[in-house]
């Protein structure tokens, strides 16, 4: 049986180091927030972003300024499709893929009343002709 350890208590020093995190505390500090998601920061919400610090304190004989930060959320990487479709067809898709090459594809091919071989494929081959007059130039000589 194993017993799990709970604290509340942050992890040691070594720890930190040994998992590539520095603990840094500034007290009395200025942070501006610049967000795209909502107005105010809300409690417990994460937000995604980059933190700078813009100004050091400035401690002299008659003058403290505490330091001051700059927050300014990211909108997250949206995913790009990998192969968009450049057509789309009731029988046929043809999709781009990265090195420019084309790919057609048939559609799943439904056979009910009325269905005849024939009419498929001459669907399929108008389609295809369709779609690859739009994308190819091919010159004739």
């Amino acid at each position: 049986m194993s017993k799990k350890i709970t604290t509340a208590t942050p992890p040691t020093e070594k720890y930190n180091k040994e998992q590539g995190w520095n603990s840094n505390t500034d007290l009395g500090c200025d942070l501006k927030s610049v967000l795209r998601s909502d107005v105010c920061m809300k409690v417990g919400k994460d937000y995604q972003g980059v933190l700078k610090l813009d100004s050091e304190p400035i401690v002299d004989e008659f003058l403290c300024r505490d330091p001051h930060y700059t927050f300014v959320e990211t909108i997250p990487a949206t995913a790009k499709r990998r192969n968009p479709h450049v057509y789309s067809g009731k029988y046929v898709t043809v999709t781009r893929w990265n090195d420019g090459s084309y790919h057609p594809n048939l559609k799943p091919m439904r056979v009910d009343e009325g269905f005849t071989v024939d009419g498929y494929a001459i669907g399929v081959c108008n389609e295809l002709r369709q779609a690859l007059k739009g994308l190819v130039e091919v010159e004739v000589n």
